[in-house]
C-alpha cells in the first residue's frame, strides 16, 4: 500500500484500540504529528513505526527468518533515558516499550542504526555508528546487566545532571498545564500510582509530547506528599503496531514483560493500570542530548555502544539468546551498516512522498 493509505488505516485501527480502553484518540495530536512528519526524515521515522513494521521484512527478507525475540520494536536514539530503581540508583537504558512484540532480533538493531543514519549527526559516520552498536550488542548479549550510572557507565553522569534552574522549569511546566477531566480508567490508574494513596491535586492532559505515541491520550497528575511535589503520568497503551502490520488480532501488550525483564533494574513506579501506562515523572528522568557538531564524536560513539549493549541485555533474557549468538556469527562484519542503508533509503522515500 502507499504510505498515506497505510497511515490512514493505522489511525483508524488506533481509534478502535483506544475505544476498547474507554478513551478517544486526540485528533489534534494526530494533526500535529502529520505536520511534524514534514520536518525531516528522522522525525518521520519516529512517527511511523507502523510503516516500518509493514515494510521491514520485505526490504530485508534475509533477516525475516532470524531468531525471533521479545523486542523493543520502536528502537531509535531518542528512546533511551534515565530513571531511579528500587534502590534509588540512577539507571539508563531503553525507556519506552509501547511497541514491544516478538520480532526477528536484527530489526531492533537495524532500526537503531537507521535512526542514526537519518539523524545525520555531524562528525559521526554511519559505519562507525553501526560498528559501535554491533560491538555493544554482542557484549550485552554475552554479559547482560542493567546500566547503572554509579557503577558501570559513570561517564554518563556529567550529561544527565539537572541544575536548580532546570528543576524549577520542570515543575513550573507541569503546574502551568490547565486542569481538565480525564477518562475514568486514566484517573483510577493515576490514583493507584500515587505514593501512600495521597490525593491528587490536579490532573491535566498533556499534548504534543513524544512522536510515535501522538494521538493516544496522555495525562499528568500532581500531588503534594511529605513536604514535596510528586507527579505521575498516564498514557493510553494499545497493542503494538507490529500486530497491526501483520494482520493479527489485538493481543495483550508485552510492555511490562519487557520493561521488567531479567537483566533490567526497572522503575518501581512503572506499571500498566486500566489500559494506561503509569510512570513517575521527575526532573532527573531524562535523555542524554545528542549534539550536531564535530566536538562530541566520542560521546556519540560511546552512547551508540551503550545503546547496543542495552538491546543485547534485553534480548539476552529471551530463550532464543543462544540462537542469536549463532546467527550473528554467520553475518558479515558490515551487515548492520548495509541493512540500515537499505532501510534509511526506504524511509527517506516515504518522507519525501509525504512532504511532497
Amino acid at each position: 500500500m502507499a504510505f498515506k493509505d497505510d497511515s490512514a488505516a493505522f489511525e483508524d485501527w488506533l481509534r478502535e484500540q483506544c475505544a476498547h480502553i474507554g478513551c478517544e484518540v486526540v485528533e489534534a495530536d494526530l494533526q500535529y504529528k502529520h505536520d511534524q512528519m514534514t520536518v525531516d526524515a528522522f522525525v518521520f521515522l519516529r512517527a511511523t513505526f507502523f510503516r516500518w513494521a509493514k515494510r521491514i521484512e520485505t526490504l530485508l527478507p534475509q533477516y525475516a527468518e532470524a531468531p525471533p525475540v521479545l523486542s523493543v520494536g520502536d528502537t531509535h536514539v531518542e528512546n533511551f533515558g534515565t530513571w531511579r530503581d528500587n534502590e534509588g540508583r540512577l539507571v539508563w537504558g531503553v525507556n519506552d516499550f509501547d511497541e514491544a512484540a516478538v520480532i526477528p532480533y536484527p530489526f531492533d538493531l537495524v532500526r537503531l542504526a537507521t535512526s542514526i543514519c537519518l539523524a545525520r549527526l555531524s562528525g559521526v559516520s554511519n559505519q562507525d555508528a553501526a560498528a559501535a552498536i554491533a560491538k555493544g550488542y554482542a557484549q550485552g548479549l554475552a554479559a547482560p546487566r542493567p546500566t547503572l550510572l554509579d557503577e558501570q557507565e559513570t561517564w554518563m553522569r556529567e550529561y544527565v545532571g539537572v541544575s536548580d534552574r532546570k528543576r524549577e522549569k520542570f515543575w513550573k511546566k507541569l503546574y502551568d498545564l490547565p486542569a481538565a477531566s480525564a477518562p475514568a480508567p486514566a484517573v483510577a490508574g493515576l490514583e493507584m500510582s500515587m505514593p501512600d494513596g495521597v490525593p491528587i491535586s490536579k490532573i491535566a492532559p498533556v499534548y504534543k509530547k513524544g512522536m510515535g505515541s501522538l494521538g493516544r491520550p496522555r495525562f499528568a497528575a500532581l500531588a503534594v506528599w511529605r513536604g514535596g511535589h510528586v507527579a505521575r503520568e498516564a498514557k493510553a497503551l494499545v497493542p503494538s503496531a507490529w500486530e497491526w502490520a501483520h494482520a493479527g488480532g489485538p493481543t495483550p501488550s508485552r510492555f511490562l514483560e519487557l520493561s521488567t525483564g531479567q537483566f533490567r533494574s526497572p522503575d518501581p513506579w512503572l506499571d500498566v493500570r486500566n489500559g494506561f501506562v503509569c510512570r513517575r515523572l521527575a526532573a532527573d528522568s531524562r535523555k542524554i542530548d545528542l549534539h550536531n557538531d564535530d566536538d562530541h564524536l566520542d560521546l556519540h560513539i560511546n552512547l551508540f555502544s551503550a545503546m547496543g549493549f542495552d538491546l543485547g541485555a534485553i534480548h539476552a533474557a529471551d530463550q532464543q539468546a543462544g540462537a542469536i549468538t549463532s546467527h550473528l556469527a554467520r553475518q558479515a562484519d558490515d551487515w548492520l551498516l548495509e541493512a540500515a542503508q537499505i532501510a534509511s533509503a526506504d524511509v527517506d522515500n516515504d518522507f519525501k512522498t509525504w512532504k511532497g
